[in-house]
């Protein structure tokens, strides 16, 4: 009888037979493979960023007609408000609510923007709504619960969901004093944000205090036939013009001036977008001229001069960019503008010049004074006094001169009869100028001064369509004296 194993120690085979088992084990049948396959390590997968949206290139287009139910107000009809003339007496206008302009785009063309110019949009807020349609049947509505700020006299960007649309229908629900809806001019734009013009930056946003300046641009929305004065407070509540008067994209504020346009008054020959100081910061119960809280006199006037006026001498710095002069008209206006002055009663200590002529690359810096004082023909006698290049009208380019986008600094001060006037470039000396005015007669009682500082447009024989413009990116104003709190 053969004996069982059953019972026996369990003997172990040999270490090779051993080794052998385990790599059969591990590598389960690895098609002959003689050696264990792990597995390949985890590499983390970065994911690749969305790629950025393309910006939207912006084209602006003409609408071909506009109507409405014909309920509009006598001689404001619906073809005003595309008629391309921006002046407040063009306009459509018609009381009710949910009033409709309807226009048309003439084809189908991609929406995504209106930029309107409202009636009084400086001072009142229009509530609407927008509606677009490829058919004149069938309307999406594209802007709903919609207002403008009230802060705009120009044009005032309207982003819109965009729409394949022909037609546009601009629903009106009345403002914020009455029921009228009325607008000046409408343009379409392809893309939602339009134009940097239309940004919703105003220029009270800035850093600048404006509430010691008034502002005159080249309107006449209160049919007095002088340009519009946009006063302390309705400037510092927030005030915007698209056409004159904006915030930049570089968070500066656009003064630009046209060859043509209102002026201040019968006296001056020139277009201005331009602010005036005042002192009374809004205090109406202050006049505007005279030797009183509204205005400054220099330290050589009386101590009663000294002690009636807002302030005593005058300081003045601001930083800004000339963008744009004109290249046609008769030469002596060619590319000149004034960009800051002192005015008196009815002289001007200092008038600060910058001027650029077509074949030249870099602007000339200089400014005049004109004196009390006649001369023998009865007229005052002035002084001109050039920084940085010439004035002449046939100069050639100023070595040192300023380009056009050229950020720069001016430092006008008054201390009782001295003038000095600075001017100031980053990697460059200063360039400085002094001028006594001790004979000039400005510390005489009852002479008053104010500062200017804008784009005082001394060119009105150039073609039509140029202009003048400037960025201002710091504008301080301070007398010894004020206290622009009070």
């Amino acid at each position: 009888m053969k004996k069982s194993n059953y019972g026996q120690p369990f003997k172990l085979a040999s270490t090779s037979a051993l080794t052998m088992l385990l790599m059969g084990v591990i590598s389960c049948g690895g098609g002959g493979s003689s050696s264990p396959s792990l597995p390949d390590p985890v590499i983390p997968v970065t994911p690749e960023p969305d790629p950025e949206p393309e910006a939207c290139t912006n084209t602006t287009y003409p609408f071909v007609s506009a109507t409405d139910d014909g309920n509009h107000d006598t001689s404001m009809a619906p073809g005003n408000a595309i008629d391309s003339d921006t002046t407040p007496a063009s306009r459509w206008s018609s009381d009710g609510t949910s009033q409709s302009l309807e226009l048309d785009l003439g084809e189908e063309r991609t929406l995504g923007a209106l930029t309107i110019k409202w009636y009084d949009g400086a001072s009142r807020v229009a509530s609407f709504y927008v509606e677009t349609s490829l058919d004149n049947q069938t309307w999406s509505n594209v802007g709903d619960n919609l207002e403008s700020s009230g802060r705009h006299s120009g044009f005032e960007l309207v982003s819109l969901q965009e729409s394949q649309a022909r037609y546009v229908r601009i629903v009106g629900l009345g403002n914020s004093e009455n029921t009228n809806n009325a607008i000046v001019e409408v343009q379409a734009h392809s893309c939602a944000d339009a134009t940097g013009e239309f940004a919703d930056v105003f220029p009270n946003e800035l850093g600048i205090d404006l509430a010691d300046w008034y502002l005159s641009v080249p309107t006449d929305e209160d049919n007095n036939g002088r340009s519009d004065s946009i006063w302390e407070n309705e400037l510092a509540a927030g005030y915007t013009n698209s056409e004159f008067f904006y915030a930049s994209a570089d968070n500066g504020i656009v003064m630009r001036s046209p060859s043509y346009g209102f002026k201040t008054s019968e006296n001056t020959n020139y277009v201005r977008v331009e602010l005036r100081e005042m002192l009374r910061r809004g205090n109406t119960s202050i006049r505007t001229q005279g030797v009183n809280e509204n205005n400054w006199v220099f330290g050589s006037a009386s101590a009663q001069g000294q002690a009636d006026a807002g302030g005593v001498d005058g300081d003045l710095h601001v930083t800004l960019a000339v963008n744009n002069v004109t290249t046609t008209g008769e030469n002596y206006q060619i590319g000149r503008l004034i960009i800051g002055q002192i005015h008196a009663n009815d002289d001007e200590p200092i008038r600060l010049y910058y001027r650029k002529l077509p074949g030249n690359s870099l602007g000339s810096i200089y400014f005049a004074h004109e004196s009390r004082v006649e001369d023998s023909t009865g007229d005052n006698i002035e002084t001109y006094v050039e920084m940085i290049g010439s004035r002449s009208s046939s100069a050639s380019n100023p070595a040192d001169g300023i380009a056009l986008d050229e950020k720069f600094s001016y430092h006008i001060n008054v201390t009782v009869n001295l003038l000095t006037v600075t001017i100031s470039r980053e990697g460059k000396e200063d360039v400085v100028a002094n001028y006594d005015m001790s004979d000039s007669l400005y510390g005489e009682d009852g002479q008053y001064m104010y500062f200017k500082v804008g784009v005082y447009h001394l060119n009105n024989s150039s073609d039509p369509d140029e202009f003048a413009q400037a960025t201002f990116y710091e504008i301080r104003n301070s007398h010894t004296g004020y206290n622009e709190s009070e």
